[in-house]
């Protein structure tokens, strides 16, 4: 199985994504699935289209991309987090 391209993506690049970064390495760790978990800011997410397999992200964004894009605002505001997680999940094991 190949390993699935995940971008984590925040406004500003840096504390959010690592906070979803982490929860989703639990994740992955405890369902034995295989990521390629990439930091970025969400403006660099233009960059890859043609590798990514899910977007998951704490900005706003209204563009359409080729991937899914999961909205993990509700890490910032710890309501619904298990609600996104489910959704991570659920999209990583397609």
């Amino acid at each position: 199985m190949k390993k699935k391209q995940v971008l984590v993506a925040c406004g500003a690049g840096i504390a959010t994504s690592t906070v979803v970064n982490g929860a989703i390495e639990e994740m992955a760790k405890e369902h034995n699935l295989k990521l390629d978990l990439v930091q970025i800011k969400i403006t660099e997410v233009g960059g890859y289209v043609d590798t990514a397999d899910l977007l998951v992200t704490t900005a706003m964004t209204k563009k359409e991309y080729p991937f899914p894009v999961i909205n993990a605002r509700s890490f910032l505001t710890g309501i619904g987090t298990e609600d996104t997680k489910k959704q991570i999940l659920e999209e990583l094991q397609k």
